[in-house]
């Protein structure tokens, strides 16, 4: 049985392969019609949807009537820069490199406070119905790269990562929260944003599995590894597939995700609208190419009820791949 109390299996059969988001704190009639009729698996809430903890308790309950099922609801709570949820209202975690660092000074004393803040979050997040966290970042620190990975990451020790991002798992799935591990096959080499323009790495195979992917095949080896989820780098490395990013790489996502690193969770494309993206075309042609090349779901985060609605019309239900994995979560 998984230690998440999340069944997102049951009444998921004909949704959408694609994660939707909304516009504000309230939702519109014309939000409620698309989720009504296109039946979305989920829904992820960014800053501009959480203004108090009883407006945004009633969205989620809302969202979830719309579908007609427990859905999954996503969220970026990572502590640090990245979270959602913040003061006064909600508290305020610290950045996952505090841990790290804690870590290497004392193993034990870091284990024991990074399970009190997981927890704490996960209170909060059960408390309004979220039953989806995109955490941990298992991505490895690097000197001279680009900061938007940073702090996000424990450690520059792919051993550390691993402790530390199993145990934020096991904490999560024990309060009844999915974690997202990301960015799988591994972000922090990366010289620019990709939220920007798409980074490109020319570090070695060898290289890259020394380091960069232990985490996320520490995570997938795991005794609870076949609960959690993952979430693709929108970065191309020269070593795995010179033509294209890993989102849209059918050849990274059998050969190393699925492969070498084994991990066989529900695997969602990063957001379809980062600069990245831009060569593959419309917001369905990215989303297409994303849930072609292997992954379960396309993720849309802008808000934007046109970029939905297109979604709507040209993605896929569900695929019976993925119906097998929830089920074996």
């Amino acid at each position: 049985m998984s230690l998440s109390e999340n069944d997102f299996a049951s009444g998921a059969k004909n949704a959408l392969a694609c994660i939707f988001s909304l516009s504000g704190f309230e939702l519109t009639q014309r939000e409620m019609d698309l989720f009504s009729y296109s039946n979305p698996f989920g829904f992820i809430l960014f800053k501009r949807n959480c203004d108090n903890p009883d407006q945004l308790k009633s969205l989620v309950a809302k969202l979830k009537d719309i579908v007609g099922r427990d859905c999954p609801i996503l969220i970026d709570q990572e502590g640090g820069r990245v979270q959602r949820l913040r003061p006064p209202h909600w508290r305020e975690f610290k950045p996952m490199h505090y841990f790290g660092d804690l870590y290497a000074a004392d193993p034990d004393k870091a284990l024991e406070e990074l399970r009190f803040e997981v927890l704490r979050m996960s209170e909060e997040l059960v408390e309004l119905g979220i039953n989806v966290n995109c955490a941990p970042v298992l991505d490895l620190q690097f000197d001279g790269a680009h900061d938007i990975i940073g702090d996000r990451a424990f450690s520059n020790d792919p051993d550390i990562v691993s402790r530390l991002g199993v145990s934020v798992c096991r904490h999560f799935l024990s309060a009844g929260i999915t974690p997202i591990v990301k960015h799988i096959v591994g972000h922090g080499r990366a010289n620019s944003d990709s939220h920007l323009e798409l980074p490109i790495i020319d570090a070695p195979y060898d290289e890259l599995a020394n380091s960069d992917f232990v985490p996320f095949e520490n995570v997938a080896s795991s005794d609870i590894g076949h609960n959690v989820w993952a979430m693709t780098a929108h970065i191309k490395f020269d070593a795995l597939d010179a033509d294209h990013l890993v989102s849209v790489s059918q050849k990274v996502i059998k050969e190393t995700i699925r492969g070498h690193m084994g991990f066989d969770g529900i695997l969602i494309g990063d957001d379809l609208d980062m600069k990245a993206m831009d060569c593959y075309g419309s917001i369905s042609d990215k989303a297409i190419e994303t849930l072609s090349a292997g992954c379960d779901l396309a993720l849309y985060c802008g808000g934007d009820i046109d970029k939905m609605e297109e979604l709507a019309v040209k993605l896929p239900k569900i695929s019976s791949e993925t119906m097998k994995r929830l089920s074996n979560g």
